[in-house]
């Protein structure tokens, strides 16, 4: 069965609640639910917002306010989806830039910003090799490749939060992340 992008539904129908209809498509679908209904009291159209509802509308309506309200809804969800997709998953790793959170398996990594920005720098180029130079011009915006021995410590912080094996090491090259 296909999923719907966007339900409009009324309160009162012949041979269900609209509130319970409500309840139920959020707990199967999590899809967005506009009641469109002629009961226009404060207190219902509370009611269907507390039950799941994204929208209310009473009738008499004018199509184009239908339009301009569900658009409304569907930009928004999408807009709310688009954020909690990670921008790069690698097996078990995800990464999200914007809020600049890392996530393995379902669970929050807390890293520092500069192991943060390694670890991201690493999933993007993945599966390639990044220089120690590479990593500290990406992360940190060093230049004269001075400090590739705090690259070599912010890896060891990242490698505590990860698994073994997360962020590979070729000798007298750099480091390599791979899937988890």
């Amino acid at each position: 069965m296909l999923e719907p992008d966007l339900v409009v539904l009324d309160l009162l129908l012949p041979n269900l609640d609209g509130l319970e209809l409500c309840r139920q498509i959020q707990t199967e679908w999590r899809v967005p639910v506009v009641m469109l209904t002629a009961r226009d009291d404060e207190t219902d159209m509370l009611i269907s917002l507390a039950a799941g509802a994204d929208g209310y509308i009473t009738k008499p309506f004018r199509p184009r306010e239908l339009m301009a309200r569900v658009d409304a809804v569907l930009r928004r969800v999408s807009e709310e989806s688009a954020q909690s997709r990670p921008d790069c998953q690698l097996g078990a790793i995800e990464i999200f830039r914007a809020s600049r959170r890392a996530r393995l398996e379902q669970r929050d990594i807390h890293l520092t910003p500069t192991g943060f920005d390694l670890l991201a720098q690493l999933a993007a180029a993945a599966p390639a090799v990044l220089s120690c130079a590479q990593l500290l011009i990406a992360v940190g915006g060093y230049r004269d490749g001075s400090g590739t021995r705090t690259v070599n410590s912010h890896v060891r912080a990242v490698r505590r939060k990860l698994s073994d094996g997360a962020v590979r090491t070729v000798h007298g090259v750099g480091y390599s992340i791979g899937d988890i």
